[in-house]
């Protein structure tokens, strides 16, 4: 361990960004349909680079962005959030943060009040800490490395596929959009802010097309989190909140658009959601997969 090293994970709770946060390492999906949600994947750019040693989980990387998509029915507790098998509409599960020391960023999240996911990892797997997130999904943290990641432990290359395919129109992480039930704005705020230092912008500064909502900032200013509230009238459920889709920053959306479109990707196209430079909306699958496209000059 360097002398830097150690002056950065002394120093964990004394600057703005205490996790040393640095990303979004991957998002998750569980379905009963990885096939399928597979080939949308694939229609957006993704390719199937890496399968799991012991488990039915697949990872799909694009440029700086990895999916997994998880099939694993568990026979244990905890093998699953809250213990749901995965159902047959994908559902985003899962979230992994970059961080510097992802023990260190475990144990604070826990001293400040975060509710633990307990592990139970088989022969040949990682021990990656959680803690529970919106709804059923977890949110993992993961060691910043630059010569060692999970995936050289948990997952095997698939032969002939090329590691790290390009990506598209330089579309890269810029978001996660999380439903949020009524009145509960202020509270998932205090949760990340809390948790992991995120801040709130204001109003008047809004991003892509569906400006709805409360934007936070990572404090690695790499990400963003949209909170959306039901709309007026519309009665809300216990439980409905989750993660709902993710957003890929492009640094040119019409041309991303374009080179979407040459793959089958369709686009809303309607009076209130339409492609602009700002921003575009797909269409969903699979019974609520979409993905939204945000103006972003940040590379990939």
């Amino acid at each position: 361990m360097t002398q830097d090293t150690l002056r950065d994970r002394e120093a964990l709770g004394d600057v703005p960004n205490p996790l040393g946060l640095d990303g979004i390492e991957f998002i998750e999906y569980a379905t009963t349909r990885p096939q399928a949600l597979g080939q949308v994947l694939e229609t957006m750019g993704f390719r199937p680079v890496a399968r799991h040693r012991s488990r039915e989980v697949l990872l799909y990387r694009q440029g700086g962005m990895n999916v997994v998509i998880n099939a694993h029915v568990g026979g244990r507790p905890g093998d699953r959030p809250n213990n749901r098998p995965p159902t047959e509409t994908p559902e985003i599960t899962a979230v992994a943060l970059r961080v510097r020391d992802a023990a260190a960023a475990y144990r604070r999240a826990l001293d400040r009040g975060a509710w633990a996911v307990p592990t139970h990892v088989e022969v040949m797997e990682l021990n990656i800490p959680a803690i529970h997130g919106v709804g059923a999904s977890r949110i993992y943290f993961v060691d910043r490395c630059q010569d060692f990641s999970i995936w050289d432990v948990d997952f095997v290359a698939i032969p002939t596929v090329d590691p790290r395919p390009p990506a598209i129109a330089g579309l890269h992480w810029f978001g996660i959009v999380q439903y949020v039930g009524t009145d509960r704005l202020d509270d998932w705020t205090e949760f990340y802010r809390e948790l992991f230092s995120f801040d709130e912008l204001p109003d008047s500064q809004r991003f892509g097309i569906l400006p709805k909502g409360r934007i936070l900032r990572s404090p690695c200013r790499t990400f963003y989190l949209q909170l959306i509230e039901p709309e007026p009238g519309i009665v809300d459920v216990e439980g409905e909140e989750t993660l709902q889709r993710m957003g890929l920053g492009a640094p040119d959306v019409p041309a991303a658009v374009a080179a979407l479109r040459t793959r089958g990707v369709e686009f809303v196209e309607s009076t209130d959601i339409h492609t602009e430079d700002r921003g575009a909306l797909t269409r969903s699958w699979l019974g609520g997969v979409m993905f939204e496209l945000v103006h972003d000059q940040r590379s990939s």
